[in-house]
């Protein structure tokens, strides 16, 4: 049996998934998390053959999680579920270590056989999002622009962020300037919706 970690926030798509999975013959849900501190804990305490975890995550990300994972339980193999096909995220994926990276509008058929295949030693990926992805090129942001980037979506201003930051004002407009620039957009709000649709932030 492939013993299989769930992760995922919303509760009605967790249980539906898990009642699905475990109608498969060779797969058992062993353990499911709403959380990304849950997800971890439950497969520290579990170890599963495959986590399947959600990107967006109430306490931190899915990708974070498959970093971590890869850190502390080597063994597992982990499957990025998400309802967001951006490139940028597919590319952090594969940097923390992922096997896999679906969106959610396939069939559990094809989910079920993703599972089977990453524990296999396999690298399953979303064909149409994979070809975004090599269009679209690296992400051009460093961890500092992209966490500067990030504290702006909500429109915050130049002097929350340094506080939210704890930087200067002056070094965060300098991040937004280069965000900016490399994004080739007209504001810090323009470059952080356009990083967020390429998964950037």
């Amino acid at each position: 049996m492939i013993r299989l970690l769930l992760a995922e926030d919303q509760g009605m798509m967790r249980g539906a998934l898990a009642l699905l999975l475990n109608l498969e013959p060779d797969i058992e849900v062993v353990a499911e998390a709403g959380t990304a501190a849950e997800a971890l804990e439950a497969a520290l305490s579990n170890r599963p053959d495959v986590a399947l975890l959600d990107i967006e995550l109430p306490d931190g990300s899915g990708l974070d999680t498959a970093a971590t994972l890869r850190e502390r339980l080597p063994g597992c193999r982990v499957l990025i579920l998400t309802t967001f096909g951006r490139p940028g995220y597919l590319r952090r994926a594969m940097e923390a270590g992922a096997a896999g990276f679906l969106v959610k509008d396939g069939p559990v058929e094809e989910l079920a056989s993703a599972v089977r295949r990453v524990l296999a030693g396999q690298r399953v990926i979303d064909p149409a999002l994979a070809a975004a992805a090599l269009s679209t090129g690296p992400n051009p942001l460093t961890d500092r622009e992209r966490n500067v980037l990030a504290a702006a979506v909500d429109g915050a201003t130049v002097a929350d962020i340094a506080a939210r930051l704890r930087l200067s004002e002056s070094t965060v407009r300098n991040y937004l300037s280069a965000a900016i620039g490399k994004t080739g957009t007209r504001n810090r709000i323009e470059a952080a919706v356009s990083a967020r649709a390429n998964g950037w932030i």
